[in-house]
């Protein structure tokens, strides 16, 4: 049997029951003291630390340029075949029309009195983005690059720099280096890990400092952007992949186990959810899982993630599932039902909601449009996930007209002392009586 069935009366009792899924979170102590070193090493020996690290975690013999040329990334286009081309750019036209829509104005306004407020919207003058490597570079993450890419190219992010880790060759995978030509990044970097990010943060000779990164990894990876947040600014803290599937009578049982695996399989961590007010539905996702779990290339990895991070939860009713979706908060929630139109107005917390049969995860992973870099281990009770905001900045702007200083001036003024601050009264005091006197 790959996954348990749960019967769960309420969401009381999924909130008394549920505390095995946390453990997903706890982070290994282990992990922050190694990155501590890391990034200390890179501070103190900048690209001799990365050459180092990269030789011993990813390229022993490795001695090219931290940098990949411009002829490299144009070669490596050639040698894509014209479809697989073709595939990149419809996805990434895809990505940047959803991503468009995304765009924020600068506004101002005028008041009656001569003031004039507003919130002028800037992007990053630098964002890093870090591509993990994909077993070794065999399976290029090149949906990685082009959802983290795209946002800052639309943000109109002046330089954005891209880090991933070589192969053992000391190459980055054509496919890769194909999408980055497509989308017309020129600042690539065969450097990976913590180590990367450490120099994405503080620069080195080879690399300089980024005002931002974003991009998912490992828990190194992970690690490293949480220590270094506030030299840098950082997309989010992302934690392993995680799926919740709400499906009724309707919902096909070979779709349903599909999905759940089709998460299962990233991470011996990721976590795949089912919940139906149904049990004979429930009882049939959990022989379909056993039915295809054995045939998948990462069928180990699969088992290891239902096993422990997965279930099958049996709920009374519908409003019962929608209650224990919005607790559990998830990564990507699927609606596998007949009315999800109808149902998506009580859903309140995820990081992106698939509507329909025909909406499988993977849609949104590739070719949709929306992003899926999404938050994680229920924080998207508060986050969002990545979009264009997260490569930009809102300042705000005020010119007070004169009439403002006048008629507010002793209320300003009044605050100010009922905080302690004398001198922020003064401040406005002192002009008002400049006024006065004709300075």
């Amino acid at each position: 049997m790959t996954c348990r069935i749960l019967n769960i009366p309420s969401e009381q009792v999924w909130l008394e029951t549920s505390q095995w899924l946390k453990n997903r979170s706890v982070p290994d102590a282990g992990v922050e003291e190694s990155v501590r070193e890391i990034i200390a090493n890179v501070q103190d020996k900048g690209d001799d630390a990365l050459l180092e690290y990269t030789q011993k975690f990813d390229c022993p013999d490795f001695n090219l340029p931290l940098r990949v040329t411009e002829t490299e990334m144009a070669q490596a286009a050639a040698s894509v075949s014209v479809d697989g081309r073709e595939r990149i750019s419809a996805a990434a036209s895809n990505i940047r029309a959803f991503h468009e829509a995304q765009q924020e104005k600068s506004w101002f306004i005028t008041r009656p009195d001569g003031s004039i407020l507003g919130q002028r919207v800037t992007p990053v003058d630098s964002a890093g983005l870090y591509v993990p490597g994909g077993q070794g570079g065999d399976t290029p993450l090149v949906s990685s690059l082009l959802m983290t890419a795209v946002p800052a190219q639309v943000a109109r992010c002046p330089r954005i720099a891209v880090a991933t880790p070589p192969r053992k060759d000391g190459s980055i995978n054509p496919w890769l280096l194909t999408a980055a030509y497509l989308l017309g990044i020129e600042e690539v970097y065969r450097v990976g890990g913590a180590w990367s990010i450490a120099a994405l943060a503080l620069g080195t000779d080879s690399i300089a400092p980024v005002d931002l990164i974003a991009g998912p990894g490992n828990i190194y990876v992970t690690t490293a952007k949480r220590l270094l947040q506030g030299r840098v600014g950082i997309d989010m803290i992302a934690g392993p992949s995680e799926v919740l599937i709400v499906g009724d009578t309707s919902a096909n049982p070979v779709w349903v186990a599909a999905d759940m695996l089709s998460q299962a399989e990233h991470d011996t961590l990721a976590s795949a959810i089912f919940i139906t007010d149904d049990m004979r539905l429930a009882e049939n996702v959990q022989r379909e899982l056993d039915k295809q779990l054995p045939i998948l290339p990462r069928a180990q990895i699969a088992a290891a993630s239902i096993a422990k991070w997965g279930c099958i939860i049996v709920v009374p009713n519908l409003k019962t599932a929608v209650a224990i979706a919005n607790i559990i908060a998830p990564e990507h929630l699927e609606l596998c039902l007949r009315d999800p139109w109808g149902v998506l107005p009580h859903i309140r917390n995820a990081g992106a909601i698939f509507m329909g049969q025909d909406t499988p995860e993977p849609v949104g992973d590739y070719f949709a449009g929306p992003n899926h870099v999404l938050p994680t281990l229920g924080t998207a009770r508060f986050a969002s996930g990545l979009s264009v905001q997260t490569f930009c900045k809102k300042t705000n702007i005020i010119s007070a007209s004169r009439s403002f200083l006048r008629h507010n001036s002793a209320a300003i003024a009044a605050l100010a002392r009922l905080e302690g601050l004398e001198a922020h009264a003064r401040s406005v005091e002192g002009r008002e009586m400049a006024g006065q006197i004709g300075y």
